[in-house]
């Protein structure tokens, strides 16, 4: 299993596919990958992770969308997309073979950290 590392070696990464036969991170492989991806949150069963941006309006949070699908499609590994209230965006990784976590949910969360993002101010 790999370890945990910074946001930069994520990022250089590729997601290998998965086509189950692995065992899910536990709770406390996953805690330690979250610390390279500030903001992100584990869910309460450990089987998946979050984020979520208030955009800085809906064009805005549609042309992330755009680019997490590219950066997904690029690694074969496909997140939840959600968009309410016409500008938050939220996004959830978990690898559906292995009913859990696995490495490369946090590959991808590591890229979809690096991408741009026109956020609302304050």
């Amino acid at each position: 299993m790999a370890q945990a590392c910074n946001l930069d070696d994520l990022t250089k990464k590729k997601c290998v596919p998965c086509e189950g036969g692995i065992p899910a991170l536990s709770g406390a492989q996953a805690q330690d990958f979250l610390k390279a991806l500030p903001g992100w949150m584990l869910a309460e069963d450990a089987k998946s992770i979050s984020k979520q941006w208030l955009m800085k309006d809906f064009v805005a949070a549609v042309e992330l969308i755009g680019d997490i699908r590219n950066v997904a499609e690029a690694d074969d590994h496909h997140p939840d997309l959600h968009l309410t209230g016409f500008r938050k965006l939220s996004v959830e990784l978990s690898t559906h073979a292995i009913g859990g976590l696995s490495e490369n949910d946090f590959i991808l969360a590591a890229k979809i950290e690096k991408l741009p993002k026109e956020l609302k101010k304050a």
